[in-house]
């Protein structure tokens, strides 16, 4: 049975109690995921935390899995702005995408007020008509939906967010939430189909700079 990836996770201002985190050279790979704030609160010091970190995992080329919050903070450590969304993507929402394989298009569960641009180097993969929804970056991915939430979980941020939808007009947040059960099944589903592809392609990287320095030893007469 194949060895268990090490991950570094990291979730700033949910409501967890502030943690250490392992460097991220120790780790296969770092998932990053949801927060109360944006990439640019840097005088938050758990947002700082989390940059930092990040900016490692890049350095050190250990994979980043960002989530909303996450491939915010991934695409501000690349060099992307990150600004108000022209309007703020709440609820189910079904994706364009290029890579289906890595993001199935939905529907999705969605709970952003602001988005990413796109960093230098990195291809966009998927899209809303109102934001980049998933770029990736060498080994990197990132996503501004919320593959690792439920209904449930997401439903508590609408009631936290209850006076900032009133602003926007919106009396019942929980509502955007609606679907079908087989809906929220399928989204589990195509979730842990995300999850699974984008190890499996970070476990393929990892070997492939193996595999190709021994076929050059090879070719080159070396043992």
């Amino acid at each position: 049975m194949p060895p268990m990836p090490t991950t570094t996770t990291v979730s700033p201002g949910r409501g967890s109690p502030r943690e250490t985190a392992e460097p991220p050279r120790a780790s296969s790979f770092g998932p990053s995921l949801a927060s109360r704030y944006t990439p640019r609160d840097t005088d938050e010091p758990l947002v700082a935390d989390e940059l930092r970190l990040l900016e490692q995992a890049v350095e050190h080329e250990v994979p980043v899995l960002g989530l909303c919050f996450g491939g915010q903070a991934l695409a501000a450590v690349l060099g992307a702005p990150i600004e108000p969304a022209p309007e703020p993507e709440l609820g189910w929402y079904r994706l364009e995408s290029d890579d289906p394989e890595l993001i199935p298009p939905g529907p999705w569960l969605e709970w952003h007020y602001e988005r990413f641009g796109v960093p230098a180097g990195a291809t966009e993969i998927a899209r809303t008509k109102v934001a980049p929804q998933a770029f990736v970056y060498g080994p990197h991915l990132a996503v501004q939906f919320h593959p690792e939430s439920t209904v449930e979980t997401v439903s508590r941020w609408a009631r936290k967010d209850h006076e900032r939808l009133e602003k926007l007009g919106i009396e019942d947040g929980v509502a955007l939430l609606d679907g079908p059960a087989e809906q929220q099944e399928a989204a589990r589903v195509q979730a842990f189909r995300l999850f699974d592809e984008f190890l499996a392609r970070t476990q393929r990287q990892e070997h492939e700079p193996v595999a190709e320095q021994t076929a050059s030893g090879r070719e080159r007469g070396e043992s």
